[in-house]
């Protein structure tokens, strides 16, 4: 549609199914019919450069998170690089894939995928829903009303230069920050190593065991939890 004609900031598009979902780097996303949020947002006029992708990735996740908390599901985190997860399980993943356009302009496409009332995921053994997590029917699209009204105040802020605040929020619900976890890297060898955070370019800062701290790339190392 994009491609096409001029749309305006936030449209919204919503899936009841879909048969060729994806997440970062190919990965397949699995989702019954009629039962979960599968949504793509389209966001303009936001961000100045590519670097600026990883800051929109930011207020998205931030953005299910305060809508999630709304509906009081328990122990939610941000999981590096874009998954949403509730007691230690995946409930949503988020895909941006930006162009740039004439005079250099970027816009973006959020992909979102929220399980919600979904309560199969076959021999996913590490997804969930919010119906598995509380025993509750949800609203999709009210769901997705919340999310979209808190990422417009979101991008408010990252259009006012309060990046500052987006950075430390994520911070504080980045999932197993500070604790000791094993990783993998693409070699297959395994390490322990500490979370310290995420930086600007959206890489991965751990404390490895000789208190040198690496930062790793999307799909360069994977958490063992």
């Amino acid at each position: 549609m994009s491609q096409n004609q001029e749309l305006e900031n936030f449209t919204v598009v919503l899936a009841e199914t879909q048969n060729k979902g994806k997440g970062q780097q190919g990965a397949k996303w699995l989702s019954e019919p009629g039962k979960n949020l599968i949504t793509s947002i389209l966001i303009s006029n936001t961000i100045s450069d590519i670097r600026g992708v990883f800051l929109l990735n930011i207020s998205v996740a931030l953005s299910i998170i305060e809508a999630l908390k709304t509906l009081k599901i328990p122990s939610l985190h941000i999981k590096w690089p874009n998954d949403i997860m509730s007691e230690n399980k995946k409930i949503a993943g988020i895909l941006i894939e930006s162009l740039i356009k004439e005079k250099g302009k970027i816009e973006s496409i959020v992909g979102i995928g929220l399980n919600v009332n979904q309560t199969k995921f076959e021999d996913l053994t590490k997804a969930s829903s919010l119906k598995n997590i509380t025993d509750k029917e949800f609203d999709i699209e009210y769901i997705l009303n919340k999310i979209v009204t808190e990422l417009k105040l979101n991008i408010e802020k990252i259009l006012f230069n309060q990046e500052a605040y987006l950075w430390e929020n994520y911070h504080k619900w980045l999932y197993k920050k500070g604790t000791p976890m094993a990783f993998e890297n693409e070699q297959g060898e395994r390490f322990m190593g500490i979370i310290q955070g995420v930086n600007k370019d959206g890489k991965l800062e751990i404390i490895l065991e000789n208190d040198l701290v690496k930062q790793y790339g999307i799909k360069e190392i994977k958490m063992l939890y």
